[in-house]
Order: structure tokens, then sequence, then C-alpha cells
């Protein structure tokens, strides 16, 4: 098992190499780079137009003024980009391997700093998701699989992929419209997740708080996640009741119970299991740009296009080289899992 990890690891290099080459040409594709948007902006504040909040602004002997030659190639050299291209891109593959993430161009923060500022909206959203998801889905799929084929699994059926085909940020806006003081009832905020007068609540109080900022947006998170999960626990459930040795257990006398959890279970729990690892880790990065948008939530996915749209090239790169690194490790821990499923799995014509 171990020369199987370490295969693993390894291959993960090459994977995370191809991913920021990708990233890196892409960037160098599309137009219009950190030092144009800075042009642009500097021109219109000097005809009187208004910057962007939290931009760089360099400033002249009596205020701001327009970037000469001399300014631009500063600039170039300053962001590196007056190196090659191949340089750059050595650069990019020496920090982010090195975990040093630096410093966004536009925020004056780290890029590390700017993740953790952002991740209790992202951390609070998708692990709420995640323990609703797992601890409706797997019970209703069970029941699914024990009823199949009566009108409970019918209207149940209806009801998930109905959920699974309205998207989340048009429900959203469906919800705030109705229960969000829109047009007909005021029952839930509109915006964040606690009140302005969190701080002054008693720990029920911020607790009942923190829980009823959760509604609206929860409900946009999770109501198009039930469905896969529930038809794969229904599915491997019908799957394994349909197999010989359920039959055997049966023709020996086992009751419908002992038959269920004492053999069907752990055996229709493994392909289950083998997303757990996976749907665990996106919990850190549960975000939505458009639901976090409608509810005024600032998180990791609006951080994420705004770093895009402006060219904050160490927080394009960092966050996508980080949330692609996570994403490895998950699919390793979810064969890895399956070895406490199925003690019959060897990773010995695996190893290296």
């Amino acid at each position: 098992m171990w020369g199987y990890i370490l295969k693993r690891i390894l291959l993960m290099l090459p994977t995370l190499f191809g991913i920021i080459l990708v990233t890196f040409i892409v960037l160098q594709l599309v137009p219009g780079g950190p030092v144009e948007r800075m042009l642009a902006q500097f021109r219109a504040r000097e005809r009187g137009g208004e910057a962007g909040a939290g931009q760089i602004a360099p400033a002249g002997r009596e205020g701001l003024v327009d970037l000469r030659e001399e300014q631009r190639q500063y600039l170039n050299k300053l962001y590196g980009f007056d190196k090659p291209v191949a340089v750059q891109f050595w650069g990019w593959i020496t920090r982010l391997f090195t975990f040093d993430f630096g410093e966004s161009y536009y925020r004056h923060e780290t890029v590390v700093r700017l993740v953790l500022d952002k991740l209790p909206v992202s951390l609070t959203l998708g692990g709420w998701s995640f323990l609703l998801v797992y601890a409706t889905c797997i019970p209703l799929g069970i029941r699914k699989a024990r009823m199949n084929g009566t009108p409970f699994d019918a209207v149940t059926s209806v009801a998930i992929l109905l959920g699974y085909s309205i998207p989340g940020f048009a429900l959203g806006v469906f919800l705030i419209v109705l229960f969000g003081g829109g047009s007909f009832l005021s029952w839930f905020p509109l915006r964040g997740l606690t009140s302005d007068a969190f701080d002054q609540l008693s720990l029920s109080g911020k607790v009942l708080d923190y829980l009823w900022h959760l509604v609206l947006p929860l409900t946009c998170y999770v109501i198009g996640s039930f469905s896969f999960l529930t038809l794969l626990t229904k599915n491997s459930f019908l799957e394994q009741i349909a197999s010989r040795y359920v039959q055997v257990a049966r023709a020996k006398g086992a009751s419908e119970s002992r038959v269920l959890w004492g053999h069907v279970f752990r055996n229709a729990m493994i392909p289950v299991v083998l997303g757990f690892p996976d749907s665990f880790l996106s919990v850190f990065f549960g975000s939505s740009l458009l639901i976090e948008t409608i509810f005024s939530l600032d998180g990791l996915g609006l951080l994420s296009y705004e770093s895009i749209v402006s060219r904050d090239y160490p927080v394009v790169m960092a966050t996508l080289f980080f949330f692609s690194l996570l994403a490895l490790v998950g699919k390793l821990l979810s064969d890895l899992s399956l070895i406490l499923m199925d003690p019959r799995i060897s990773f010995k014509q695996s190893a290296v």
C-alpha cells in the first residue's frame, strides 16, 4: 500500500505542473494585464474618473499623472513582467511548489491572508451542506431501496430530481422574493451570516441568529445535491439485495434486519464511501459566485471571480494550485478509504 501511495504522490507532481502550465498560458493570451489595467484606471482618474476601491494608484508631483514609458517599465520590472516568459513560468513553479503564494497586486495583502479572511463564509456553507446532504441522502436512499416501486419511492424521486433541475441562483432569487421581504413575506434576512447587533446578543441568541441567516443560502446550496447521492445509495443497495449471498442468508433463516444491516450495508456503502473524502475536502471551498452575490456573502467564490477580472495573478495562480492539490489528495484518500470498507482490495500489484 505504501508503494501505491508513493506512486500516486509522484503522479501528482506532473499533474500539478500541467495545471499551472495551462493556467499560465491562458493568462498570457488573455488581453489586458495588470499594468494595462492600472494605466486605464490612472488615466480615468486623471480625467476626473474614480478608480476602483483598493487599486494601486501611484502619485505624481501634484497628484496623479499619466504613466510614461519609463514608469511602465518600472511596473513591469516590479512585478517581473520584463523577464522572458520561460523565466516567469519557472518563477511561478518555484513559488507555488514551495507554498510561497506571494501578495495580491491590488489588495496589499498576502494571498494566504485573503483566503483565510474569506474562508469562514465558504467553510460555513460547505460544512453545513456536507452534513445535511449525507445525513439526509443515505437514510433516504436506503428507505427508497427497501420501498422500491412504491408511491413513496416515486414521489421522492420526482422531488429530488425537481430540486436537481432548479439552478441554485434562480432558487435564491425566488426565495428572496417570497420569504426575504421582496414582495410577499419578510421571514428571513437578505444579507450576511449574522445581524448587525450580533455581538450584543446572548449565546442562544447568537446561535439562533446564525441559523436564521443560514436558511435561505443553505437551501440554495443543497437543493441540487440530494439527487446524486440518494440515487447512488438506492441503486447500490438494490444491487446488493439482488445478490446471491443475500438469497443464501435469507434461506438460512436470517431476518430482514440482519440481512440489511449485517450483510448488505457494508458492501452497498462502498460506492458512497468512495466519494466521501472528495466531498469532505470540498467543504473548505463550498462557494458559488452567484449565490454569494445574491445573499451578499463575501466568500472564496467572489474572491476568485474578482481576482480573474482584475488580473490579480498571484491570487488566481495560488488558489487554483491549492484547490487542485486538495482535489488530487481527495482522490487518493477516496481510493485508500476503500480498504476500510472492503479488505479484499490489495495494492500489491500497484506498488512501485
